[in-house]
């Protein structure tokens, strides 16, 4: 749609400029930098960092209803650089030009209803935001692109030629660096690490598919962060795990697009996240806390972070109930389902403390909760929603055991309506389900297969071997109208059909 054919008052804001004043903070010193360096961590004290924009102020000069107007009139705008997670410009990458931004399709995920069957099975009502539906397949993509914009507004004002971006994986993070560098080009080389058979196929194929060197390291991903830390320590390389401020600012946009999706009306919403490396997390609690304070958003909703047993660090720190006493103990994961949240010392964990405890202050009371989760439940509630017309990755099934958990607990209730995150397309974990379906998962998953959940194909063919069709051998006419109505009968009394009454 053309701008000239907008209202007047919102023609000016449409297609924003670059006003923003970007810099990186320090969660613990304070000390502040310029982000035309590449900076993962204080150069002082070594905490992780924050992105903020110092010029903040201006946005919440912009009245209510018209950031409400400025963000649903985008929609209709034919700009590739608007069209992603930069609709919300002005709150994920404000100092950048437009034609720095890369666009890949990623943002904008559905959210799904689920069906009254799953809505009474849980106890209430709520959605699946699709984040499968990204172009890697995952969420991870939402961060890319606000990671590589920026790398890519560094390479065209100068500062670098080229650049090695470099990440540990559990394989999502990997698929998705892989997709943006190879789509910027040669100036832009990316390399993967992984731990050695701890990722799908499906998953390690996808770096390897957009061109990356793959390295596979024994030991589990919290091993292959240590040698990406140590890189980028030592080398000139872009780091694209969370550990990334850039990252981070990226996947605010899953809050932005949950306040549009309800009309800005967040009161009585509970948003459930999947915690690994706990950048998520952070992003999401940030980006609420930003529309709030620019006052897009009357209310903060409730946001409860969800960990499986096998690898809850978050989970344990929180459940000590008095703040002075709590202390953060890193873990060995164990082998989890929810494989890419199988991480026991989460590099965002400074940010989620910061965050939750500013984000309880804003809402008056406290809005941030954690709740653990078995494997079973993870994977039986997965198999459920995806019978019941979703594509819910396994960690999409652990946030619905979360809701389930969170309900018993009294944490939510049935005049509540979650939007529950499932962070990757279903068919990443797809050996999981046929692990589960062939009851062959390893001792240390915990996980027993319930016959109601389990499917297998079933083979039919007709009791006669000479009427079995092959690539050496043709049917007669007469054969193949018996192969036919032989198989047909076979499907029939499998599926206890009534024959056709004809008249």
């Amino acid at each position: 749609m053309n701008v000239a054919n907008f209202p007047e008052k919102i023609k000016d804001y449409l297609i924003p400029k670059p006003e923003g004043k970007l810099v990186f903070r320090c969660l613990n010193c304070q000390s502040v930098y310029n982000t035309e360096k590449l900076f993962y961590t204080c150069p002082k004290c070594g905490e992780v960092l924050l992105i903020y924009d110092e010029n903040f102020s201006r946005l919440k000069k912009i009245p209510s209803a018209l950031w409400r107007d400025i963000f649903d009139y985008r929609k209709m705008l034919n700009i590739n650089s608007l069209k992603g997670i930069y609709r919300y410009y002005e709150f994920i990458g404000s100092a950048l030009p437009l034609d720095s931004i890369i666009y890949l399709g990623e943002g904008h995920t559905p959210a799904i209803e689920a069906n009254s069957y799953m809505q009474n099975l849980s106890g209430m009502r709520f959605f699946f935001k699709n984040d499968g539906q990204n172009p890697s397949a995952s969420f991870k993509d939402r961060g890319m692109a606000s990671a590589f914009s920026y790398i890519n507004f560094l390479i065209k004002k100068g500062k670098f030629k080229n650049i090695l971006a470099i990440c540990a994986s559990t394989g999502d993070t990997s698929a998705a660096a892989a997709l943006y560098a190879s789509y910027i080009g040669d100036v832009v080389k990316s390399a993967v690490l992984l731990p050695y058979k701890k990722v799908t196929p499906q998953q390690l194929l996808q770096p390897l598919g957009s061109g990356a060197k793959v390295f596979e390291i024994p030991g589990l991903f919290d091993d292959c962060m240590k040698i990406v830390e140590n890189l980028s320590k030592n080398y000139n390389v872009a780091l694209l795990n969370s550990k990334n401020a850039w990252r981070i600012l990226g996947q605010e946009s899953y809050a932005y697009e949950i306040a549009q999706e309800f009309e800005y009306n967040l009161k009585d919403k509970v948003i459930l996240i999947p915690i690994g490396n706990a950048g998520n997390i952070t992003a999401i609690m940030n980006g609420f806390i930003k529309f709030y304070e620019a006052r897009i958003i009357d209310n903060l909703p409730k946001i409860i972070g969800v960990q499986s047993e096998h690898a809850d660090p978050v989970y344990r720190y929180y459940s000590e109930a008095d703040p002075a006493k709590r202390k953060f103990i890193p873990l060995k994961a164990k082998a989890s389902v929810a494989q890419a949240a199988m991480i026991g010392n989460p590099v965002s964990m400074p940010r989620v403390i910061h965050l939750e405890t500013l984000y309880n202050k804003l809402a008056g009371k406290q809005k941030v909760f954690f709740v653990q989760t078995t494997e079973q439940e993870i994977i039986d509630w997965q198999l459920i929603a995806n019978q019941n017309g979703h594509i819910a990755c396994t960690h999409g099934g652990e946030t619905l055991a979360g809701l389930v958990k969170a309900k018993k607990e009294k944490i939510v209730n049935e005049t509540e309506t979650a939007i529950i995150d499932s962070t990757a397309h279903a068919l990443k974990f797809s050996n999981f389900t046929d692990k589960y379906f062939q009851n062959n998962f390893e001792k240390e998953f915990e996980i027993t297969p319930k016959p109601e959940l389990c499917n297998a194909p079933i083979f039919v063919k007709p009791d006669n071997d000479k009427l079995i069709p092959s690539d050496t051998k043709e049917l007669s006419e007469n054969q193949f109208e018996q192969f036919v109505n032989k198989i047909s009968d076979k499907i029939a009394a499998n599926l206890k059909l009534e024959k056709n009454v004809r008249n």
